[in-house]
């Protein structure tokens, strides 16, 4: 198989040129933030790796709720950002983006500081990047061209699919007859069903390495964690009992600029900021659950689930720990009010792990009760620090996971050898 990786690259904008740089990445789009496919600037269709990519500023503005811990903030730059979801090493994807779309990166990155030579775009995006801390990827191996065959495939099917009650015992038999003009057409070069690329050795390494040291590095630092757990406790409850939440109504006009980029498609965007609450105890503490979500991402999240959530096809958490600020990011099917409530009733002790962390969030108790279980203070907190997604990008507008997962059963139906009537009766209502 082919596995998924992700790029982000992040710069500070130039001073003076944030209005011109809004006004470029505006005309990038076919409507409000729905990017055209073929747009002149960076026509994200002509690269077949990619399955959504993102453009969005990121400013200060949340910095201010650090006085509440009394904590000064720092002023830091708004800062463009260029997320990308691929098939491949994100390298190659990257240096694939600047070969063939590099005028329009370079003038893009042009707006922000430090760009200069534009025969160095590439490493120059490179020494801009930035890994994730954690990365959820809905199907490890579904390629681009995979979802878009597999599409194909289930258009073509549903157009010669008897539409008639079928007599006992005739249900296999329509599956084979299927089958077999799939396989002439494919032939005949009139349809592609292309076979999986073999899995890297590298990837397969990094995760068995992955899944064995992550454990052991547990079990060395077990004694640790218990002769630590009373401290543990202790600091904990303070900080839970006295932190600031700051979960105020999200202002009109702000909320109106979020919904106007949402429903465009049968998938969504979310791209949300925030600041860490100060001190070594919340830093420390955020960077172990994230690596421990990393963890259970690569090694347990990767078949249609995140937890029992089954809606979300990329996320990516982003820890700056030099500016002490966490950036999420998703792309998810349905609509935003879905989103939270799946969240809420589904992952909500997740949410509080790693988000209680962040400064403001509804209070919490023992890190997993409370938080975003305060349904109307966790609606308002995740509003206020979601930022408009200035350009967004879906490689298969239209298609839900719900629609992946069916194509691509379809399509393991067509390549078994025999089923039973019943199992290819089963097979057929799903054209």
């Amino acid at each position: 198989m082919t596995p998924q990786d992700h790029f982000l690259v992040v710069a500070p904008v130039a001073a003076g040129k944030e209005a011109a740089l809004r006004t470029l990445l505006d005309s990038m789009n076919a409507e409000p933030g729905m990017a055209d496919p073929r747009n002149g600037v960076l026509p994200f269709a002509q690269f077949d790796k990619l399955h959504f990519a993102r453009l969005a500023l990121l400013d200060d503005a949340l910095q201010a709720d650090l006085r509440a811990h009394g904590v000064e903030p720092k002023r830091l730059a708004t800062c463009l950002v260029f997320i990308g979801d691929c098939d491949g090493p994100a390298d190659e994807v990257l240096a694939d983006l600047a070969e063939r779309a590099g005028p329009g990166l370079v003038l893009l990155f042009g707006h922000c500081e430090g760009f200069g030579d534009a025969s160095q775009l590439l490493a120059w995006m490179r020494a801009h990047e930035r890994r994730s801390a954690a990365s959820f990827i809905n199907w490890a191996g579904r390629t681009v061209r995979q979802i878009r065959e597999e599409s194909t495939l289930q258009r073509a099917l549903a157009a010669r699919v008897p539409r008639r009650p079928l007599a006992a015992g005739e249900a296999e038999r329509v599956r084979r007859e299927l089958a077999a003009w799939v396989g002439s057409e494919v032939g005949g070069g009139r349809l592609a069903l292309t076979p999986p690329a073999p899995t890297p050795l590298g990837w397969q390494l990094a995760k068995l390495a992955n899944l064995v040291l992550v454990p052991l590095v547990g079990i060395v630092v077990l004694p640790l964690l218990i002769v630590g757990a009373p401290l543990f406790v202790i600091l904990l409850r303070t900080r839970e009992e006295r932190d600031p939440e700051i979960c105020p109504r999200p202002i009109a006009a702000d909320l109106e600029a979020l919904q106007v980029l949402e429903d465009r498609d049968i998938t969504n965007q979310y791209t949300a900021l925030g600041a860490v609450k100060p001190g070594l105890f919340r830093s420390g503490l955020l960077t172990v659950l994230l690596a421990l979500t990393s963890f259970a991402c690569r090694q347990i999240f990767h078949r249609g689930f995140l937890a029992r959530v089954q809606t979300i096809h990329f996320a990516h958490w982003f820890h700056f720990a030099d500016e002490g600020r966490v950036v999420f990011v998703s792309n998810y099917d349905g609509s935003h009010q879905g989103y939270m409530d799946d969240f809420i009733n589904k992952v909500g002790w997740g949410l509080n792990l790693l988000f209680s962390n962040g400064v403001g969030w509804p209070r919490t108790r023992w890190l997993v009760h409370g938080g975003s279980r305060i349904e109307q203070k966790f609606k308002y907190y995740q509003r206020r620090h979601q930022l408009p997604t200035q350009v967004w990008y879906k490689a298969y507008p239209g298609l839900a996971l719900v629609e992946l997962n069916r194509n691509q059963r379809i399509r393991e139906g067509l390549e078994q050898a025999t089923m039973s009537d019943a199992q290819a009766l089963a097979w057929l209502r799903l054209l």
